[in-house]
């Protein structure tokens, strides 16, 4: 290696641990469950995004298996040479049924949306307007087009209205896009889509809504779009397929030509191998599931109320989530850290967030209570929540 890289590379991951920034990384030993195992010990799992537990659904794994012995393991090509199979077709056609448009495109992974979509669509000539906690994806997709990035205030319906006058008004860019999540992921709360719509049609602002942690948990499964029964007016529906799907992709929902659009002109469609023909089996039968009935979204909402309405009750600041999502705010890096490994010591496994995924102070631990958990299951949490958060003076 070079001495230059290491002395880099060694320098800076001593600085990350110091600061209790160094995330490390515990390997699961079997199926991504209520319980999971790891080093051989069985751990209440609160850090998965399986909202619906269907990644470990018995009949998705048999159409997987199926789509495997029909089409093989791979799909053998990118989308655009022949590597689209007749089964992607019948994926985006669900999905499409899924949100409530009237076309979808599928992706590899929900990352990879973002970055194809909001490139494709939004160049130099451009502005994004962006809420200032929107998720990773949405910020490296935004800096790939080469439009302007305009940072807004959180969930501040004064300041979008602002800044939305201001580039619309300065005669600067050709098209303007205000991008928001649907949910946000580490505190849980939901886009103010209403005033989001109400304000894009008053300065013609394209509207792009990241739906991963909203798809199969708001509006009874359909998605946070679905909740304010706004499907008509949000220009880009994108979700992921790899949470409460339960398999792994990503799609981007809207009108046809916009679909067509993407098909030829978004590059993670154009330069990457299609999703595996198991994977998206699973996929249909998932969202089918999701379509046909709530039984496991209203699980997931009883299990969320339950367990936030318990750390509430036991002196956790656990924000303003709307959501299952339920984070237990620590605030300083090191004790989330250590709070994370002494819930984990006692049986629960809860993984600590902390900069740079948020601020500088305001580490937490995230909870993501599913469908597949029971009632015995959160109560044992609780009381391990209860030892460890007493222990270290957290509550």
């Amino acid at each position: 290696m070079s001495k230059i890289l290491d002395a880099f590379l060694t320098e800076n991951l001593e600085e990350l641990k110091e600061a209790g920034l160094y995330n490390e990384i515990d390997p699961v030993e079997g199926p991504n469950g209520a319980i999971i195992k790891i080093d051989g010990k069985e751990l209440i799992n609160l850090s998965s995004n399986n909202y619906l537990g269907l990644s470990t659904d018995e009949d998705l794994k048999k159409l997987a298996k199926e789509a495997i012995d029909r089409y093989g393991v791979g799909a053998g090509a990118v989308r655009s040479i022949n590597g689209t199979l007749d089964i992607h077709i019948e994926l985006e056609k669900k999905l499409a049924e899924f949100k409530g448009t009237e076309a979808a495109i599928s992706y590899q992974s929900g990352f990879n949306c973002n970055m194809a979509a909001i490139s494709a669509v939004m160049n130099k000539k451009d502005a994004i307007l962006s809420d200032e906690l929107n998720h990773a994806s949405i910020i490296d997709g935004c800096r790939l087009s080469g439009a302007k990035i305009i940072r807004v205030n959180h969930q501040d319906m004064d300041d979008l209205r602002a800044k939305a006058k201001e580039a619309t008004e300065s005669g600067l860019y050709e098209k303007v896009m205000y991008i928001t999540d649907g949910v946000f992921s580490m505190d849980g709360n939901i886009a103010n889509l209403p005033g989001i719509v109400e304000i894009a049609k008053e300065f013609d602002l394209i509207t792009y809504v990241d739906d991963a942690h909203g798809s199969g948990v708001t509006g009874k499964g359909k998605g946070t779009v679905k909740h304010f029964g706004l499907e008509k007016e949000i220009d880009m529906q994108m979700g992921t397929l790899s949470k409460a799907v339960g398999v792994v992709g990503g799609y981007v929902a809207g009108k046809q030509n916009l679909i067509d659009w993407l098909k030829v002109r978004s590059r993670p469609f154009l330069f990457s191998t299609a999703v595996t023909p198991a994977d998206v089996a699973a996929t249909i039968g998932a969202l089918q599931q999701i379509i046909d009935s709530t039984e496991l979204h209203d699980k997931l909402w009883e299990n969320g109320d339950y367990l936030k309405a318990g750390l509430k009750k036991l002196g956790f600041d656990i924000g303003a989530s709307e959501t299952p999502i339920t984070p237990c705010i620590i605030g300083e890096e090191k004790l989330s850290q250590q709070f994370s490994r002494r819930l984990m010591e006692e049986g629960v496994y809860a993984k600590s967030i902390v900069f740079p995924t948020v601020a500088r102070g305001k580490g937490r631990v995230r909870n993501m209570p599913t469908a597949a958990h029971t009632k015995e299951m959160l109560d044992q949490a609780l009381a391990i929540y209860e030892k460890v958060g007493k222990e270290l003076n957290i509550i």
